[in-house]
């Protein structure tokens, strides 16, 4: 098969993605094909490649879809909905389940509180321009947000937003942690990924500006949506 027919065809879907814009569907094997001057095989392979270059995205019984690209940004923004906003994305939430437990030993050291003292824990789909991005199960010290709800944290509100205006809690520092992970059952589905799908574990603490722990936040995101930006510096030699 003449590599330049695949080359053409590997150009025409991409110029597609360019013009449709990340996730659309594009046309059909045979549209492709009578497009482009070339047979159906030639689109396969130029769709294989594709495939492989992280340009389009093909699903089982569905089509080929321009794949989304993840967005960089430095690993400095605590809020979700902040981060995604610096991104260029839309930021909102879905309400999963929330419940009042005991914080047991390795919560409540996290959370800095007693074993036994009551903890709000809020399971939500984060979503970016209306797009599974992340899992998170997020748990507050139950004393410092009296009369909070899974009402108050369903939709497009900030959760650090809130936690200011209606508690006087500005949140300014945290420690947060991030694991590579592989993305598999309920998670996978719930997130629309293919099961062992590459994603990261975000594991974070916050606090307020009376160094109080407002937070402790548990996340599973999804790796193909979202990209971790490190700067790296190396130590100036003091001038001799």
């Amino acid at each position: 098969m003449p590599e330049s027919r695949t080359a053409h065809v590997e150009a025409t879907v991409e110029r597609l993605c360019r013009e449709l814009g990340p996730g659309a569907l594009l046309p059909g094997e045979r549209d492709l094909a009578a497009r482009c001057g070339v047979s159906r095989s030639t689109v396969r392979l130029a769709l294989a490649e594709l495939t492989s270059r992280r340009v389009v995205e093909r699903r089982h019984g569905a089509g080929t879809y321009a794949r989304r690209t993840a967005r960089a940004q430095p690993l400095d923004a605590l809020s979700f909905h902040d981060d995604m906003a610096r991104r260029g994305l839309r930021p909102s939430s879905r309400l999963l389940w929330w419940d009042e437990i005991a914080a047991a030993d390795d919560l409540a050291a996290h959370l800095e509180v007693r074993a036994g003292d009551p903890v709000r824990r809020f399971a939500r789909l984060r979503l970016a321009d209306d797009e599974p991005m992340a899992r998170e199960l997020l748990h507050v010290p139950a004393r410092l947000v009296p009369g909070l709800t899974g009402v108050d944290l369903d939709g497009d509100a900030s959760w650090y937003a809130l936690l200011e205006s209606r508690y006087g809690r500005r949140v300014v520092d945290g420690v947060q942690t991030v694991e590579p992970v592989l993305v598999e059952g309920a998670d996978a589905v719930l997130l629309g990924v293919p099961s062992g799908r590459a994603g990261w574990r975000f594991r974070r603490t916050a606090r307020d500006e009376q160094g109080t722990v407002v937070e402790r936040v548990d996340a599973l995101v999804r790796g193909d949506r979202y990209l971790v930006e490190v700067e790296i510096t190396r130590p100036r030699r003091p001038p001799r």
